[in-house]
């Protein structure tokens, strides 16, 4: 094996650890994040829709149901037992009458807020031991990795 195949070799051994380690962390986050929602009469399904509409306001059941990769009639019966909950609320669309957009209401809004809360405070515990230019550091990496994986 030449240097290159061996470079190449090693950077191959670190792409699978970095892909293991973040599967690992997703595990560990959802999992946490399933703990925290335990306290809530919502489901991890309902939170998902919740927080897609705290960041990114009114939408449809279709946008909703595309951004949380289910089928329509599952995202409706969601929005239903949400709509139940008074979590959320179907409205008219000002500009097109027969356009119908779900929005969070002040309850659903609040239990985003909450538990969203109480996920960066376990994060902020796990990160205690790393020093602020190392949390400042892994945020860049992360925010760049984000970015390029991005799909719009």
């Amino acid at each position: 094996m030449d240097a290159s195949e061996h470079k190449n070799q090693e950077v191959n051994e670190i792409v699978a650890d970095i892909e293991k380690d973040l599967r690992y962390i997703s595990g560990i986050i959802k999992q946490k994040g399933r703990e925290i929602l335990s306290n809530y009469t919502i489901t991890p399904p309902q939170f998902v829709a919740l927080q897609w509409l705290h960041e990114d306001g009114d939408m449809t059941i279709g946008e909703l149901s595309t951004k949380m990769f289910l089928a329509f009639s599952t995202t409706t019966d969601l929005v239903d037992r949400m709509e139940k909950n008074h979590l959320v609320k179907r409205v008219k669309d000002p500009n097109d009458r027969r356009v119908v957009r779900i929005h969070l209401l002040e309850e659903g809004e609040r239990i985003i807020e909450e538990v969203i809360d109480e996920r960066q405070l376990y994060l902020q515990a796990v990160l205690k031991h790393f020093s602020n230019d190392e949390v400042l550091h892994l945020r860049e990496n992360l925010q760049r990795l984000h970015q390029d994986m991005r799909i719009d």
